[in-house]
């Protein structure tokens, strides 16, 4: 089945200009400093940042066929195949008329890399991940005005740690080791 998304990318005989781009994936924790510095390198270097999440809800948000089927997915707590992630950041990087790229929150496994490689016929130039301290990321946390307020701090802190812990020792760490990586510990 096509998609809206899927229309918006070129036959693969064609060559669209974003498969002859820089791209620099973005990765590291909630608090890390991934949002700030996102935004200096785009103020100083010309870069245009993505968000992986900010994608995907955008186009829930557009009332389209295709976000209707990502927000049952969401609801059903399936999660969203690589495939669908990737042609949201390729039709992005097709609409924004640059050729440099910070695309934050992703690949978030090793799947979600090789789809995107396959894909947009891109590998990316490195991953910048930021790597901030236990104590520093609980201090961001708890100072963002995302807690739910319906549960003690520490617990919605610990589930964010937990979950963090989770994906940077069993997802990404093998993703990583993959390709370039400029580090910066925050």
């Amino acid at each position: 089945m096509e998609t809206p998304v899927d229309a918006s990318i070129k036959d693969e005989h064609e060559s669209p200009r974003w498969k002859k781009s820089t791209v620099v994936f973005v990765l590291g924790g909630p608090g890390s400093g991934k949002g700030t510095q996102c935004g200096n390198v785009v103020k100083h270097f010309s870069y245009t940042h993505f968000s992986a999440g900010d994608l995907l809800r955008a186009e829930i948000k557009s009332g389209s066929e295709f976000g209707a089927m990502i927000r049952s997915m969401i609801a059903e707590g399936r999660i969203v195949p690589s495939e669908i992630t990737v042609k949201l950041l390729c039709k992005a990087m097709e609409e924004s008329g640059n050729d440099k790229f910070l695309i934050d929150g992703f690949p978030r496994n090793e799947e979600n890399r090789i789809v995107f490689e396959n894909v947009a016929k891109i590998e990316p130039a490195f991953v910048l991940f930021f790597d901030c301290p236990e104590e520093e990321f609980e201090r961001r946390i708890m100072n963002r005005n995302q807690i739910n307020a319906a549960k003690p701090s520490e617990e919605v802190f610990e589930a964010v740690k937990v979950l963090f812990i989770q994906t940077i020792q069993f997802c990404l760490l093998p993703t990583l080791v993959l390709v370039d990586i400029l580090c910066i510990i925050v």
